[in-house]
């Protein structure tokens, strides 16, 4: 659901009334009806808090340019958070009259970002205010300039015009920086769906903003070949680049995690049955992710303390919902959506949720709810071949565990000959002053029997 723009009023008299005071003769005469006191209203629009780590917001792109008529519910503005981009919507009707935070530029959240007038003739007043609103937060001028408008020979600047509200900017590339791509979050899953590379569409909405049927001319127009040893043009080699504000709220998480004293175990799991299982129900639609998801959940029923968490350093809490949350790479950045009370949803409805969550995730389109609620984190580069790493713990968390690919090994049986099992590795990172080394140990038995006799996942 789109955040809503917080607005403050500010009324501005359209005019002084003249009231005349006197003696005896001019109280005796009749009384003239009282004039209406007209008052403008115009509404400055503030960086709003999309989640409750939100300090500062991105501006994403305009949805509207200065001028533009806004109606109730109307998205205006497209803000990027610490993990998602969120198109704003405004509660009130009125005009766009001055917008004071351009898109790519950040500002703290309760600050005031545009603008907006209630007709249209307050516009210009509008537009003085935020003329007076920018000279305030600039810079003083240099001794030079001073003392030149000072000499009595040069005569004084004239007040700057309002700015007029321009034509229509031509269609501009979707990057900002060489970095990111500038789209709507439909854009953005249209693009997946019709495997449109978004670095190479050209953006005809507000700001060079890529919308849907930018996505669908590209998906229509014919494939140039690429060369196979072309750099990526979004790859800006050589230089310096901040960080995003997810990127920025990765490192301050990391970070944090220093503080944390954690450790870690390993264990290697036998995946044959869950192999086979999982080729059964493939076809059902469910994924890996969900049944890894499932078996960690159950497993976690039976060791509460692996699903604690530790805050304040002096007490720990028994997390009363086992809600997983598996790290996913996004453009970007790394976010991890949440698959609430895992131990309770059947596998196929945790696989369909799971399949949202990616979508949602991937278009930036997740709430604070869908992504900051995990209690224990899953990180799987299984896909990519990795046979094993270790994870980072997540703060305000108390373990995380690293899965591994499923690979053959040979193996020694209970009878004393050599087989050959295909084995996955798990080191489960957790937070030392909760969690010890036996409550890992019992909680990866548990997970090792689930998997290796997995039925229980399809309950």
């Amino acid at each position: 659901m789109a955040g809503l723009l917080h607005l403050h009023s500010t009324l501005l008299p359209s005019a002084s009334l003249l009231r005349q005071r006197g003696g005896g003769a001019q109280a005796a005469a009749p009384r003239r009806r009282r004039a209406c006191r007209v008052e403008a209203k115009i509404r400055e629009i503030f960086m709003p808090a999309l989640s409750s780590t939100m300090t500062e917001g991105k501006i994403v792109a305009w949805n509207a340019a200065e001028g533009d008529r806004l109606s109730k519910g109307d998205p205006v503005v497209v803000v990027e958070s610490d993990k998602a981009d969120m198109d704003v919507e405004t509660f009130h009707d009125g005009f766009l009259a001055a917008v004071l935070v351009p898109a790519g530029e950040s500002a703290p959240v309760g600050s005031a970002i545009a603008l907006l007038a209630e007709s249209e003739e307050e516009i210009p007043l509008a537009r003085s205010q935020a003329a007076n609103l920018s000279s305030a937060a600039s810079p003083p001028a240099p001794q030079e300039t001073v003392a030149e408008e000072a000499s009595p020979a040069t005569p004084p600047p004239p007040p700057p015009a309002p700015v007029a509200v321009s034509a229509p900017a031509p269609p501009s590339p979707a990057t900002q920086g060489g970095a990111r791509v500038v789209a709507s979050p439909y854009a953005k899953k249209l693009a997946k769906d019709l495997s449109v590379d978004l670095f190479s569409v050209t953006g005809s909405g507000p700001g060079g903003r890529v919308v849907a049927k930018d996505v669908e001319a590209a998906a229509a127009a014919p494939k140039k070949a690429v060369p196979v040893a072309a750099a990526r043009p979004d790859v800006p080699l050589g230089s310096t680049v901040p960080f995003t504000t997810m990127q920025g709220a990765v490192s301050k998480n990391m970070v944090e995690s220093l503080a944390v004293p954690t450790f870690r175990v390993g264990y290697a799991i036998t995946t044959d049955a869950l192999d086979q299982l999982y080729k059964k129900i493939k076809a059902k639609g469910v994924t890996m992710t969900a049944l890894l998801a499932k078996a960690t959940a159950m497993a976690l029923v039976q060791h509460p303390v692996v699903n604690s968490s530790c805050r304040d350093g002096q007490s720990f809490t028994y997390n009363s919902s086992i809600n997983i949350a598996v790290a996913v790479a996004i453009d970007g950045g790394l976010i991890t959506p949440v698959l609430q009370d895992a131990d309770k949803l059947d596998i196929y409805t945790l696989s369909r949720k799971w399949k949202e969550l990616v979508e949602k995730a991937r278009a930036k389109q997740l709430q604070p709810q869908e992504y900051n609620s995990g209690t224990f984190t899953l990180s799987n580069l299984g896909m990519f071949g990795v046979d094993r790493f270790d994870a980072i713990l997540p703060p305000g968390t108390g373990a995380i565990m690293a899965v591994g690919s499923s690979q053959p090994t040979v193996v020694g049986t209970k009878d004393g000959r050599i087989g050959i099992k295909s084995q996955m590795q798990v080191n489960v990172t957790a937070d030392h002053r909760v969690i010890y080394g036996s409550d890992l140990a019992a909680f990866l038995q548990t997970l090792s029997k689930i998997i290796e006799d997995p039925m229980d996942l399809t309950f």
